[in-house]
């Protein structure tokens, strides 16, 4: 199961808004709000790899209020 991470900018005073509408995307497992570069953290785990380009293009990165993403993709994880 594809797992990435997804580092969100917003614009100003809108992180909360935008952390409340990645939480009702089933997708997102995680989501956090941080201090730093970016503003929000979000954790996506998809079917396979086209439906978690898709999560990313179509529902997270077209919210409004986002204005930037990186997406870093799991090559491996510890359990």
């Amino acid at each position: 199961m594809p797992i990435a991470f997804v580092l969100i900018n917003t614009e100003i005073g809108s992180e909360e808004e935008v952390l409340r509408k990645l939480q009702s995307i089933p997708a997102v497992k995680e989501a956090y709000a941080v201090y730093g570069v970016y503003d929000i953290v979000a954790k996506v785990e998809a079917e396979n790899m086209e439906k978690l380009k898709e999560i990313v293009s179509w529902n997270i990165r077209r919210l409004d209020k986002v204005r930037s993403t990186l997406t870093m993709l799991v090559m491996s994880a510890s359990t």
